[in-house]
């Protein structure tokens, strides 16, 4: 490093130039970076700061700024303007080449390349690539990939220079020229807004940012019109399937600063164009997004078409039934398991609904065993793949994702199971129905023929679906499904104290702490602030538990907080997990703020269809591969790649929200509580976090935080007019044709 007896900050601006040795922090949202240079006639490394919209390893960089001396890192070349130039040196040449930049190019084959090719390396890729099959391990697979990579590359630079140029420093060009090909720049100027809604990653302030930098106006109605979208969208990712009124117009005014009659116009525009749908929600002014109106209407009018007629194995006799399935399956059912069982042979469409213990499994496999007897075809799905892996285990049967149940096919983003061409079926059995959201349930139910039975299994009182609406909740309220709620608890399930404090939060009740020294499986231990929280929690996760239960501190203990932000949230949770419980690991990729290596636990943020992983979905790092510039990660038993320009779909997973985990069971779940969560503390959220363990769940926490969860019964309600719609009591426009085409 520089002597900073010698080199005093500068108050003038100087010039740099040098090769970048190390990117040691990118940030692809922002484009600050932090680099180690080998400066031009200096002989140490110098640390660089300043904003790049992408930087490699081998690049030569021309800076314009000063020096300072940062209280915390020293002495640093503050740059306000940052030029990246292709590397010109072999050195240089060769660490670009192997940054992992270019699919299929790594450091080893790298070094090859220069080794056999020199300065002409660039022109040979580009120009000559036959030349690379020459080398050993380059077969024309490879040349391809590498080929196809380079060009690749060459067009995300040109759309990271254009966005750069717009004031946007993000890394998710790749994202953009996979979705728009050599056509992005020419896309996104004659319609940035499209980014929003086109590219993961991207949002409407981000595609503003560029809108404005491109000259369209601050009131301009396609702005307004994309803003509305946006909001709309964003109340959807909290839940709602519409947004009222006047909620809508006063976040679209403050978020534009634009006059209210704009929005009203552009709102005005949007629903003639059968974009938005006006309809009243409990009988107040409410606007839809059209594929929420449509999902949401499809859902009441397939449940509708189904209720009608009698179920496809006909009349049941629960008096001879019930005995014959007894005998079956060597099990007694209680008074209320017995009405359960007739009351889903008499129905078309029915409700099973009941917390952890009440025996929701007996009853459904004494179904499946009565309508087999009568040959009836049956099919069992749920939401997730751990869900459908559980429902299977317990059924004795194959249970498929709702995904592959309907055929998804990510070539045409849509299902191939539909009206059209119908499931096979006469019993369709929805486990965890509490997550299915509107959408997924309407491209379920519509693949559903008339003569078949659904029942739906879950549990109303966890939190609802992470997607748009709250289906099996405004189902059961409708009153029009016919509903068994189970409440007993049977003697086996009632040893379990995760059990019997799951059912006292739902009553809203105290949890009951174990006494004397003998192992539990449920455990609060009380402290007295976030400090202590934290601090108790890495040592329960990483010492106590694996000591005394035997569990793998990454592999059994999930970690399930209520909050993404703050010393107790995910982001800081997780980097301080992954220093305790893999640090060293090698090798080592970074992308998107996050850092991965083999044995990290990692999390799926999106839906994403070509791989068949999907929100919620959690895996372990196999290998990080830098050669091909891929991550490989295991789901269950399947080994999923990823580029590493993909690696914004996940996230570390040491710790996840309580809504991720939803469907999810684990060994052993650690709940950090304080009052700083006081606006999450709800009943729902930590019935759903205790009912996550399978044998163990530790609560830490303040125990004012802990009561007030219980107490509090009061979550958000979610707007959604299903309930209504079932009853017969909706408003629907007169003109919007309710089955047209719709999202995948």
């Amino acid at each position: 490093m520089w002597d900073k007896a010698v080199r005093q900050p500068s108050t003038t601006t100087e010039q740099l130039q040098g090769v970048v040795e190390r990117v040691t922090f990118h940030s692809e949202d922002s484009g600050f970076c932090v680099l180690q240079v080998k400066a031009r006639g200096q002989r140490d490394l110098v640390t660089v700061v300043g904003n790049a919209g992408a930087v490699n390893a081998g690049e030569e960089i021309d800076c314009q700024g000063g020096w300072v001396n940062d209280a915390t890192y020293g002495l640093q070349f503050r740059a306000a303007t940052l030029r990246v130039i292709p590397p010109t040196t072999l050195e240089g040449v060769e660490r670009y080449l192997g940054s992992g930049l270019i699919k299929g190019i790594g450091p080893h084959f790298a070094h090859q390349l220069v080794k056999e090719f020199g300065a002409e390396v660039f022109d040979v890729i580009e120009q000559d690539p036959d030349r690379l099959r020459t080398l050993e391990g380059i077969g024309a697979k490879r040349q391809e990939r590498v080929v196809e990579a380079w060009r690749e590359q060459k067009a995300i630079r040109e759309i990271m220079v254009f966005l750069h140029s717009h004031g946007i420093g993000n890394a998710r060009a790749a994202r953009i020229y996979r979705v728009y090909g050599d056509n992005a720049i020419e896309r996104i100027r004659e319609n940035p807004y499209r980014l929003a809604l086109d590219i993961h990653g991207i949002g409407f302030l981000t595609a503003d940012v560029i809108a404005r930098k491109l000259g369209i106006p601050q009131d301009s109605v396609i702005r307004i019109r994309a803003a509305l979208h946006h909001v709309l969208w964003e109340l959807s990712a909290e839940g709602h399937c519409a947004g009222a009124r006047p909620d809508l117009m006063e976040r679209t005014v403050e978020l534009l600063e634009v006059a209210p009659a704009l929005v009203e116009q552009a709102i005005g525009l949007e629903v003639a164009a059968e974009n938005l749908v006006a309809e009243p929600v409990d009988g107040a002014p409410a606007l839809f997004l059209t594929p929420l109106y449509r999902a949401e209407a499809g859902v009441a009018g397939h449940l509708r078409r189904l209720l009608r007629g009698a179920p496809p194995w006909g009349k049941a006799d629960g008096a001879r039934a019930i005995p014959w399935v007894e005998q079956a399956t060597g099990l007694s059912l209680s008074e209320s398991q017995r009405r359960a069982v007739e009351t889903v042979l008499d129905g078309k469409v029915t409700v099973l609904t009941g917390g952890p213990g009440v025996g929701k499994t007996t009853i459904v496999n004494s179904i499946l065993k009565l309508v087999v007897a009568r040959r009836a075809q049956v099919l069992l799905c749920a939401p997730t793949g751990r869900a459908a892996k559980r429902l299977s285990e317990s059924a004795g049967a194959e249970a498929r994702t709702i995904h592959r149940l309907l055929e998804f096919d990510p070539r045409q983003m849509g299902f191939r199971k539909d009206e059209a061409d119908p499931l096979d079926v006469d019993l369709l059995v929805v486990d965890e129905a509490s997550m299915v959201d509107v959408l997924l349930m309407n491209q379920l139910l519509k693949a559903v023929p008339d003569h078949a039975a659904v029942l739906f299994v879950g549990d109303v009182d966890q939190l609802p679906s992470v997607g748009p609406g709250a289906v099996l909740q405004d189902i059961i309220e409708s009153g029009q499904v016919p509903t068994v709620r189970l409440t007993e608890i049977f003697r086996q399930a009632a040893s379990s104290s995760i059990v019997v404090n799951a059912h006292r939060i739902n009553d809203g009740r105290p949890v009951e702490t174990p006494d004397g020294g003998e192992l539990q499986d449920f455990y609060f231990i009380p402290a007295d602030s976030p400090e202590e929280i934290h601090d108790k929690l890495f040592q329960v996760v990483t010492e106590r538990i694996p000591k005394r239960f035997g569990l793998s501190p990454i592999r059994d203990i999930q970690v399930l907080t209520p909050m993404n932000r703050g010393s107790l949230g995910t982001r800081s949770l997780n980097v301080e997990l992954q220093k305790r419980l893999n640090a060293g690991a090698e090798p080592q990729v970074s992308r998107f703020g996050w850092s991965y290596a083999p044995r990290d636990k990692v999390i799926q943020t999106v839906n994403n269809y070509d791989k068949e992983v999907f929100n919620g979905d959690i895996g372990q790092v196999a290998r990080v591969d830098l050669d091909e510039g891929q991550l490989h990660v295991v789901f269950d038993d399947r080994t999923v790649p990823y580029d590493f320009t993909e690696l914004d779909e996940i996230a570390l997973a040491y710790a996840t929200s309580v809504h991720k985990s939803q469907g999810s069971e684990y060994p052993a779940v650690v709940i950090p509580l304080a009052m700083q969560h006081y606006l999450l503390l709800q009943r729902n959220l930590i019935y759903t976090a205790v009912t996550r363990g399978k044998r163990l769940v530790v609560v830490i926490g303040q125990p004012r935080a802990l009561s007030m969860a219980v107490r509090n019964a009061r979550s958000t309600r979610r707007l959604t007019n299903l309930s209504a719609r079932l009853a017969g009591s909706a408003v629907a426009p007169p003109t919007l044709s309710l089955f047209g085409s719709e999202p995948g």
